[in-house]
């Protein structure tokens, strides 16, 4: 027969109501009372009745995470294991569980949210995506259910909690980066354009280039796939121009990396032919030949800084939007140089 809570409440020298509201996290059991009991239920090896403790708390202690795509696309990309990893920290610190939702289509994402919020399979939802016109934002929002968006939504921006970097300004600062090494012929290589990073980060190489002087080309802006695939897609675009450019904005690291392997088919060197900035410093970025240049958001704290927004929504469902930014830092490293270091493309 298992340990039941008159024995743990007997053991620890407390009633077991008591017991029952250390589980429940109640805030007035002080912290020395909560430790105690704590302690007597390790020893013990006293494992609470999560059906039951949910039942009675009315809630699922599981929080929903809503990919922009499937999982065999997103996770090849190393910026989800990463944000995921921040959101599993927190969430089992604070005895919650995850439930991953994905989608081929947009349909496919918002039935599967639709799904969680209707089984009430979860207390809140963390999108790790924010793209233009978004009908699972929309549904989130008709439904009054607690979400949290890692990015920036595209309407109603002060009603929705979002942890998010100033992309806009981190895209120009990394765009003057190349500006200052004399790079004039500046590509941009993104994802969607119902992207909200994508937008965001193409506006600050826009105003970058504004600000210089620089002309602002369609034939150099290309959107494609945050994948390895979509950066190769991207050169075969950009350098069979009559006039290619010496300097790239990507906007993702995995990107770059598809982007450097397809340079190399094309018979250009880089940073020597074409120098490379890219966004997110993922472990790769410091590994790949030569390592990038990059825009580090500090991934990990998205992710805990959203887990940590929702969890407190869950808990107080009065709480007040939020707008979180996570500062970022640009990493210096081999994959851009100076144009007149360069040879001539």
């Amino acid at each position: 027969m298992g340990v039941t809570i008159k024995q743990v409440a007997k053991a620890a020298g407390v009633a077991p109501s008591t017991v029952s509201r250390v589980i429940a996290d109640h805030p007035r059991i002080s912290a020395a009372t909560k430790k105690r009991v704590k302690k007597a239920m390790k020893e013990m090896g006293y494992h609470p009745n999560a059906n039951a403790r949910n039942l009675a708390n009315r809630s699922t202690q599981s929080i929903g995470v809503v990919m922009p795509t499937s999982a065999d696309k997103a996770l090849q990309n190393p910026f989800f294991p990463e944000v995921l990893r921040g959101i599993s920290a927190v969430a089992h610190h604070l005895d919650y569980s995850l439930l991953l939702s994905t989608g081929e289509t947009d349909e496919e994402m918002q039935e599967g949210v639709e799904r969680m919020v209707y089984s009430n399979r979860v207390d809140g939802i963390i999108l790790l995506y924010s793209q233009i016109d978004d009908p699972v934002v929309n549904f989130l929002l008709e439904q009054d259910f607690p979400f949290v968006v890692v990015g920036k939504p595209s309407e109603r921006v002060d009603e929705i909690t979002h942890v998010d970097n100033d992309n806009v300004r981190a895209g120009k600062d990394i765009t003057n980066h190349l500006i200052s090494l004399g790079h004039k012929n500046i590509g941009f290589i993104g994802g969607s354009k119902d992207r909200i990073v994508t937008v965001d980060r193409m506006r600050g190489y826009e105003l970058a280039l504004k600000e210089a002087g620089l002309p602002f080309l369609e034939d150099y802006r290309i959107h494609t796939e945050f994948l390895k695939s979509g950066g190769r897609q991207a050169v075969h675009e950009l350098f069979n121009l009559p006039d290619p450019p010496t300097g790239l904005v990507i906007a993702d690291d995995l990107m770059s990396i598809g982007v450097v392997n397809m340079l190399e088919e094309f018979g250009k060197r880089v940073p020597q032919d074409v120098s490379i900035v890219s966004f997110n410093n993922v472990y790769l970025s410091e590994v790949t030949r030569p390592p990038l240049t990059t825009v580090d958001i500090h991934i990990y704290q998205l992710g805990s800084q959203a887990a940590k927004c929702l969890i407190e929504k869950v808990k107080d469902r009065s709480e007040p939007a939020k707008r979180i930014i996570i500062p970022y830092e640009i990493k210096h490293r081999a994959s851009a140089t100076e144009k007149e270091a360069s040879s001539k493309v």
